[in-house]
């Protein structure tokens, strides 16, 4: 009996002694397991907010990537916008540089007949018989249509029209040409009256004019044309006289001898 007494007091003091570590690795366990629920809920929120915050970012990086398409619709189409008045404006500028280049050719060509009506209206230059003045436009040009028609042989109509420039133009500088080409269409159309008038006109206005001696010769002839053969003598005699080396005096002196 002792020794059985014996074996079940050392076991009853061995249990005493083991039963607190056994009850100790129970407790660590479920701490451990409570702990790694934690941990894991902890994880899964963790984790939770992680795919919220996640969803977010992509909303608003979404959100971002639209803004800025459209921003880069709205600038490529105020970019479409400026090309579009660009290209207006350099249109225009085209036009513009067409309508400026129309204009001052208009301009150039209204100087230009400015430029060419007052040369018509300013005195030019000219040159008769060895005498300079200045002359009109209208009158250098009544002037020539004048001689034109007497050189065409149409002694009444170049009579006339010589006879409508003295009257237009009484102190002109071809009056003195006018007087005597006029005494010869008058004496073309065989008016010798009207003829030595008008180479005496010139006679006594420009006695120095190289035709005088000329006008004097044909007043001659207008006297024998009209049988003043007594005037044409005097005439010619006063001829050789006053003009004794011009041709006319020379012919003055052969008329002269003809008519001893």
């Amino acid at each position: 009996m002792r020794p059985l007494s014996r074996c079940l007091g050392t076991a009853a003091l061995a249990f005493a002694l083991f039963a607190p570590a056994a009850h100790a690795g129970l407790f660590d366990d479920d701490e451990a397991r409570r702990a790694i629920l934690d941990l894991r809920q902890k994880l899964e929120q963790s984790n939770e907010q992680q795919r919220v915050r996640q969803a977010e970012l992509n909303t608003q990086m979404l959100d971002q990537i639209s803004q800025l398409k459209r921003s880069l619709l709205d600038l490529n189409n105020q970019l479409e916008l400026l090309r579009a008045d660009n290209a207006k404006l350099r249109g225009q500028g085209e036009q513009l540089g067409r309508d400026v280049a129309e204009l001052q050719r208009q301009v150039k060509d209204l100087q230009q007949g400015v430029d060419d009506r007052m040369r018509k209206l300013e005195p030019q230059k000219v040159s008769v018989d060895g005498k300079e003045f200045a002359a009109d436009p209208d009158e250098k040009r009544l002037y020539e249509e004048a001689m034109s028609v007497l050189r065409k042989g149409d002694f009444s109509a170049a009579a006339s029209a010589l006879s409508a420039f003295q009257r237009r133009y009484p102190a002109s500088g071809y009056n003195e040409s006018v007087q005597f080409w006029l005494g010869n269409a008058y004496y073309g159309k065989r008016d010798y009256k009207e003829a030595i008038a008008s180479f005496r006109s010139l006679l006594s206005n420009a006695p120095d004019n190289p035709r005088s001696p000329e006008a004097m010769l044909s007043v001659a002839n207008c006297q024998i044309e009209l049988k003043d053969t007594k005037g044409a003598r005097k005439t010619l005699g006063e001829l050789v006289k006053a003009y004794p080396k011009s041709e006319a005096a020379q012919a003055g002196r052969e008329r002269l001898a003809s008519l001893k």
